[in-house]
């Protein structure tokens, strides 16, 4: 299991980071250097979560009940939940897999929202789902 504590610069809470086996693996085709970046910026606190209207950082993503979280670095965005204290990482993908989506689909909504809307992108985070825990 990959699983990071990591030390939130504005609060008290820690967050233990999980990764499945499909996002690691995704985490693992980055170049060492872009790991270690994402890592440190990638700093989740739950605050951040409360207020997300407007952020150019997070997006909240839902469906039939369901939310989703995206977190924007760079050109990576990382899909994830939280759950019992824990920020699970379902998918580590580069942004240009969701701008070709985007473009192929036309879709006139924002990023967030045309994701929501499709099929294959809830698909890939369901696989995520059930990955196994690394």
């Amino acid at each position: 299991m990959v699983a990071l504590t990591a030390d939130h610069r504005h609060s008290e809470v820690m967050f233990q980071v999980v990764f499945n086996e499909i996002s690691a693996a995704e985490m693992s085709q980055l170049p060492t250097m872009a790991q270690l970046e994402l890592l440190d910026e990638f700093q989740v606190d739950p605050k951040d979560l409360e207020s997300i209207e407007g952020s150019e950082a997070y997006g909240v993503i839902e469906r039939s009940g369901e939310k989703l979280y995206r977190y924007r670095a760079k050109d990576l965005r990382l899909y994830f939940e939280v759950a019992e204290g824990c920020v699970v990482v379902h998918r580590v993908l580069h942004k240009n897999t969701l701008q070709d989506f985007l473009y192929r689909s036309k879709l006139p909504l924002a990023e967030d929202e045309a994701v929501s809307q499709s099929k294959v992108f809830w698909e890939l985070i369901k696989e995520g789902e059930n990955a196994r825990r690394v």
